[in-house]
């Protein structure tokens, strides 16, 4: 367990960690009295990397949050098994509930809220997870996400849940729409004009991390009941 590694979060600084039982590899900020802390789970493996995900990280940052970037797969398990894991939800799930247990075990007893930050299939592990852990978990949002594939729990879901999607991403939009009918909890869809999957567009990224960054200050401040 890296605890000298997660004190030295604590600066503000972002720090290489290694996630859970399996090593995975990952980037912690945890501003001086962190309000929370936010797990990011991209299903196509390198959630760390991702630029737009290191764009909304470094918003909730600044907003006082703490962020954990880790990769979901190692690049060899989506070489040998192609998109297979992508979308494998039960082996995503496995893989952010571990993270969330490493979390609690690593921040050494503080009961940290959590908020999951979940892109494509990864938001589909993250409301799994969030079925599973029930109050653990304080709030989730979804980016480009597909939690249709999270359908048989999503009726489980308790965290309040912030689904976002591209205006023009309109299959993605459509499935968004039918799962947040059946989200018990809280939840709310928002759409960003104009914008495909990836928010490419102008101002569409920037949307996207406002989104975020207010969701997760009205909820994830919440300690856990």
């Amino acid at each position: 367990m890296p605890f000298s590694s997660v004190q030295s979060a604590r600066s503000g600084e972002t720090r290489n960690v290694n996630v859970g039982s399996w090593d995975l590899p990952g980037f912690l900020c945890v501003p001086p009295r962190a309000s929370g802390l936010v797990i990011f789970a991209h299903g196509s493996g390198s959630s760390r990397f991702s630029a737009r995900n290191q764009k909304v990280a470094g918003a909730l940052n600044n907003a006082g949050m703490a962020t954990l970037l880790f990769d979901l797969l190692r690049p060899k398990e989506e070489a040998e098994h192609g998109r297979a894991k992508v979308f494998d939800i039960s082996f995503l799930e496995e893989r952010l509930t571990d993270a969330v247990e490493w979390a609690d075990a690593a921040f050494a007893g503080e009961v940290m809220p959590i908020g999951l930050f979940g892109a494509s299939t990864g938001a589909a592990a993250a409301l799994a997870t969030a079925a599973e852990l029930g109050d653990r978990i304080s709030a989730v949002v979804s980016r480009g996400g597909r939690p249709d594939l999270a359908w048989p729990v999503l009726q489980k879901v308790r965290a309040p849940s912030l689904l976002i999607v591209g205006g023009s991403d309109h299959e993605v939009l459509e499935l968004n729409r039918k799962a947040l009918g059946r989200i018990q909890g809280i939840a709310s869809l928002e759409i960003v004009p104009e914008a495909t999957h990836l928010f490419a567009e102008p101002g569409a990224m920037e949307q996207v991390t406002i989104l975020a960054r207010d969701w997760f200050e009205r909820y994830l401040t919440r300690s856990p009941t």
